[in-house]
């Protein structure tokens, strides 16, 4: 049982109440905890737990905020474990209850609650994705993933058992535990395993046939893509950009640490015309473009409360200018991998569509990566292939 489990509650229901969604919720809290350092680390990790399930049950709750709180536990939470003093045994008898059971009894307490209030733009989803599995995927924190780097397989084993470590290995390569294992003390971050989700890794799998010479990860971000790039592909030219200067700079410090040296690097803005870049061509562009995140709001649930559908269309205008600024750049027979971390059928097929329309790219192939049933993050990535 968790001795301060109700003034928990209370935190939690004042940091909501301020909350507006205009930075990431990860964001808010840490400005919060640096503000109120009366709380200890075993407090903000209690609190933090509260906020974000909070958020994973959307608008479905129709109740104050502390009410939704306490009902989103138990809709979240396999049993109720250390929360169990401030539910009443009318509660506990419908803990282990199905998830459709649990929904009945939070409707009856709460009226005016409705599951399909949870995630609302299903009529904007891919149609490969199922609605209901992918909705109620929020109410559960994903997994944390670890890509294992070439040479550090055997080491990395080594490492997790000999500190009792609970993981599941997935493949050769990629591991699974449960979110929130303190992994720092024990693994090299970037240069032994690298964090990245499961869809995330699977990338690999549509890295074009052959070797491809110069590569350029046309919005390179943390520069996970390239990390990947590294290891599947050596003795590559690889060239990174970003429209974020601060991005770019925690990119180099991630490389570094990584090993990776060889490298150009540059700041642009691929939505406008004019690029400036040293290399004229390039046999692979990557191009991770900024999309809705929607695949991603397991980890980001906030954004189930704040996100606005106009965003989508937003995001997909965005998204052809910087493929249509890309595309001069490829080389003869050079290849294009389009990737979003997105389940919205305007920034993926749609997507697709649009570039095939406007370009002499064909489509090897496609492919919505669903990680709402593995505790991972959905993406969708396709591979083209220019035309002579």
């Amino acid at each position: 049982m968790i001795k301060y489990a109700g003034q928990y509650f209370r935190s939690a229901t004042a940091i909501i109440e301020q909350y507006d969604g205009a930075i990431p919720l990860a964001g808010f809290l840490k400005q919060y905890f640096k503000a109120n350092p009366k709380f200890g680390s075993k407090d903000r990790r209690f609190i933090s737990q509260l906020c974000y399930t909070y958020y994973r049950a959307g608008h479905s709750i129709a109740a104050t905020v502390e009410e939704k709180i306490k009902a989103s536990v138990f809709l979240c939470e396999d049993n109720a474990n250390e929360w169990a003093t401030l539910f009443t045994d009318e509660w506990l008898a419908e803990w282990g209850s199905s998830i459709e059971t649990k929904w009945k009894f939070i409707s009856a307490r709460f009226p005016g609650s409705d599951p399909h209030k949870l995630f609302l733009w299903e009529d904007e989803l891919s149609k490969e994705i199922d609605p209901h599995l992918f909705t109620n995927s929020h109410l559960l924190q994903p997994d944390l993933f670890l890509r294992i780097r070439p040479g550090h397989t055997k080491n990395v084993s080594k490492k997790l058992d000999d500190k009792q470590v609970v993981y599941r290995r997935l493949t050769e390569t990629c591991i699974a535990l449960a979110n929130g294992t303190k992994i720092e003390p024990i693994l090299a971050i970037d240069k032994e395993v690298v964090v990245q989700d499961l869809s995330s890794q699977r990338v690999a799998e549509f890295f074009p046939p052959g070797i491809p010479v110069n590569v350029w990860d046309c919005c390179a971000a943390s520069g996970g893509k390239s990390l990947l790039l590294h290891d599947y592909i050596r003795n590559i030219n690889l060239t990174v950009s970003d429209v974020r200067p601060s991005i770019i700079r925690n990119l180099k410090e991630r490389f570094a640490q990584a090993g990776i040296r060889n490298y150009d690097s540059f700041i642009a803005d691929l939505t406008a015309g004019g690029i400036k870049i040293q290399k004229q061509k390039f046999n692979l562009i990557v191009c991770d473009v900024p999309c809705s995140g929607s695949g991603t709001w397991g980890r980001t649930p906030e954004q189930l409360c704040f996100f606005s559908k106009e965003k989508i269309s937003e995001y997909a205008t965005l998204q052809k200018k910087i493929v249509a600024n890309v595309i001069p750049y490829l080389e003869k027979e050079g290849y294009l991998l389009y990737i979003t971390c997105s389940v919205f059928e305007k920034e993926n097929e749609e997507a697709v569509t649009f570039i095939q329309q406007n370009s002499k790219l064909t489509l090897i192939k496609m492919e919505l990566l669903k990680g709402y049933d593995k505790k991972a993050d959905s993406m969708f990535v396709a591979l083209f292939k220019l035309r002579e």
